[in-house]
């Protein structure tokens, strides 16, 4: 049996378009309905204005809006709520010192502690500073120990070389 249960389902009905006259009449009918609303608000903010003026003697929050139900026998605060309060250019204070936030200052002290520990290790007053100190103590011995090795092989080569060379015109002199 297939989905809806009947036979045939929604899809071989015939379908049925609107014509153009019907859109012309709804869009039509649309902005006469725009127009009545906004001459509709514009005569009620006329209105509200003249009973706020002729109610200026009565009390500012039932000017402001209607209350409802238990609204108008209890005061209520909401602790919640922050009211804005706008500040003039005079009353801003250029001079007065910005606040930072939490990460703002984290991240100040974050940096400031990596320049300390820097100028630290370069003076070589951190642990790490005095191993690396270490370590390149060894090379330098290491290298220098090499480069003595290296002299001494080049040296012995040479003199070997000399050596022969001389046991060569020895025997070229002998054989002459």
């Amino acid at each position: 049996m297939p989905k809806g249960g009947r036979k045939g389902g929604h899809k071989g009905r015939m379908r049925t378009y609107t014509s153009p006259e019907e859109i012309d009449a709804q869009m039509e009918a649309e902005k006469e309905r725009k127009t009545n609303e906004e001459e509709g608000a514009a005569q009620n903010d006329v209105a509200e204005k003249l009973q706020a003026s002729a109610s200026d003697d009565s009390d500012d929050e039932g000017s402001q809006r209607k209350r409802v139900g238990v609204e108008g026998l209890i005061e209520i605060e909401n602790p919640n709520r922050i009211v804005q309060k706008s500040k003039k250019v005079t009353h801003i204070e250029l001079d007065e010192p910005k606040q930072l936030s939490r990460r703002e200052r984290e991240e100040i002290e974050k940096q400031k502690a990596k320049e300390r520990y820097m100028k630290m290790h370069l003076a070589g007053k951190t642990d790490q500073a005095k191993a690396d100190l270490a370590r390149l103590a060894i090379i330098k011995k290491q290298r220098e120990e090499a480069a003595r090795k290296k002299e001494e092989e080049k040296k012995a080569r040479e003199a070997k070389e000399a050596a022969a060379a001389a046991a060569k015109r020895l025997n070229s002199l002998s054989l002459k």
